[in-house]
């Protein structure tokens, strides 16, 4: 039997449209879920303004959105632990579990993922943004009835943030600089803030959201369009172990190269234009820094669940508006305007 439904899909940059779409029967080892909430992620906004993100390029139609929760409304034969009517965050990572880094117990470097609403890969693998989708059972993880599906949908922001701050390795007490102040910027405060780090500095070009991050709880905010004079007074007064390069611009990783000090860490989060760019690398060598790459996450999505059902990090703080998955292409619209969202949610 198949269903029918909308999605919202990316036919080319800025041509985002909401089509309808046909689903097949469910296979023996997928469970179908209707949409209940979903975060519009950067990576999405990149793909919705480039038609690409970093070194992936949208070359067919592909439904966008990889923060998703929703309700099991049809369970497959050959599934068990799950039950039609349960709510569910979705991972939208698909490890195939049998290759060396699924062993290695680093899931999230897997070379056989599939990830929702990616072009990583051809044909490009469809995301959540859509009335009804798939997911394997082990995809699926069950939240309380009384969770919102918008705090549910953003465990995976939350699950990057935490897989961030682990990379970075021990961070009791230590003070750490962010650049770039957009949701994962905020995320990973928040992350840092749960593991005893004894400051965060919020590095912004915008003053919309070094306010925000000054009312969720950031210790320094510094303006870059200001110049960079208070940041090198902050760093020489306080200097940095930790910082996290999220901006996805070549500029943001040299800043954060010259200002962590001296054996410190550099964690690039961050999404950086394809191709080569300019690094001070010779910094990374006389300062002697260990720079480190994060790539999305393993194990952190279920302790990214955790910790919203238990109240321990609020995740909704961050939402600033909520659009209908059929205004979709108005909810991008908004999103990209910084001056007045942060996170920009989409609902059923």
């Amino acid at each position: 039997m198949s269903t029918t439904g909308i999605a919202a899909t990316l036919f080319g940059a800025e041509d985002l449209r909401v089509v309808d779409i046909e689903l097949g029967d469910l296979a023996p080892n997928m469970v179908r879920i209707r949409f209940g909430a979903a975060g519009i992620c950067g990576s999405d906004m990149h793909y919705f303004r480039h038609a690409r993100t970093g070194d992936f390029v949208v070359t067919s139609p592909l439904i966008l959105g990889h923060e998703v929760a929703g309700e099991v409304v049809e369970i497959g034969s050959n599934v068990t632990g799950l039950a039609v009517g349960e709510r569910v965050a979705v991972n939208p990572s698909r490890w195939c579990e049998h290759c060396a880094y699924c062993h290695e117990g680093r899931a999230n470097l897997c070379e056989n993922i599939y990830f929702m609403g990616s072009a990583s890969k051809t044909p490009h693998m469809q995301g959540g943004f859509a009335s009804l989708f798939d997911a394997t059972a082990s995809q699926c993880v069950k939240v309380p009835a009384d969770l919102p599906y918008q705090a549910a949908a953003l465990a995976e922001p939350l699950a990057v943030c935490l897989h961030a701050v682990r990379r970075a390795g021990h961070v009791k007490g230590t003070s750490a600089i962010i650049f770039g102040s957009g949701p994962i910027g905020l995320l990973t405060m928040l992350a840092l803030k749960h593991a005893g780090a004894g400051s965060v500095a919020m590095v912004d070009v915008a003053a919309a959201p070094l306010k925000f991050a000054e009312e969720l709880g950031a210790d320094q905010t510094i303006d870059l369009s200001q110049g960079e004079e208070q940041l090198a007074e902050f760093a020489a007064a306080t200097p940095y172990d930790i910082a996290f390069e999220i901006s996805g611009t070549a500029a943001g990783l040299a800043s954060a190269i010259r200002t962590v000090r001296r054996g410190g860490t550099v964690v690039q989060v961050g999404n950086l234009a394809g191709g080569s760019i300019p690094v001070p690398a010779n910094a990374v060598m006389s300062k002697e820094l260990d720079l480190i790459g994060t790539f999305r996450f393993g194990e952190e999505f279920f302790e990214a669940v955790e910790l919203i059902v238990e109240g321990k990090i609020d995740v909704l703080r961050l939402v600033t508006s909520e659009f209908k998955l059929a205004d979709a292409p108005e909810a991008f619209r908004v999103a990209l305007d910084r001056s007045r969202s942060v996170k920009v949610v989409l609902t059923a």
